[in-house]
């Protein structure tokens, strides 16, 4: 396994495994598939581009990308202090190895050398005990429940907030 920084000539394995995720968790994520689908190649480029503050991570096994999950920090100066996960997943074939974990792990190592980084927070569909478990074993502790936070073709999901402090 190997885990990477994501960049420009990522971007159509990236995009392929985002589609995988939005058919396979559409509950789990903001946007759809649809959406997803129709978005032009060179804007998946420009958004995978690793920037000051914004990278995403990749799991490769046998040179397949199997995992991703995205780190943008803050930019508004009351709020710089703070970072967000955004968009994890691990394809079914590759879960229950570790990869998710490794992928959290390696997200906090490189965020938390960002100078001024003090916390980083994500949120997690409640009903999505495995994610929430995998939170927890890396020091994410929720801090509040986000009641009917997603709604689609007339269902709602719940979220939780999470956060871990690196300071």
């Amino acid at each position: 396994m190997e885990i990477r920084v994501l960049d420009i000539e990522d971007a159509e394995c990236c995009h392929e495994l985002r589609l995988q995720s939005l058919l396979d968790s559409p509950e789990a994520f903001l946007t759809t598939y649809e959406i997803q689908s129709a978005r032009p190649i060179e804007e998946i480029r420009q958004q995978i581009k690793p920037e000051d503050g914004r990278f995403t991570l990749g799991a490769f096994k046998d040179n397949q990308l199997v995992g991703m999950v995205t780190f943008v920090r803050e930019i508004r100066p009351k709020i710089i202090h703070k970072g967000n996960i955004y968009a994890m997943y691990v394809a079914p074939g590759a879960r229950g190895q570790g990869l998710g974990k490794a992928l959290i792990q390696e997200l906090v190592r490189r965020a938390s050398i960002l100078d001024g980084l003090e916390q980083i927070n994500l949120t997690v569909i409640s009903d999505n005990a495995a994610a929430k478990r995998l939170y927890a074993s890396c020091g994410f502790k929720v801090f509040g429940i986000e009641l009917n936070a997603m709604k689609s073709g007339g269902q709602y999901w719940n979220e939780e907030n999470m956060v871990l402090f690196l300071t």
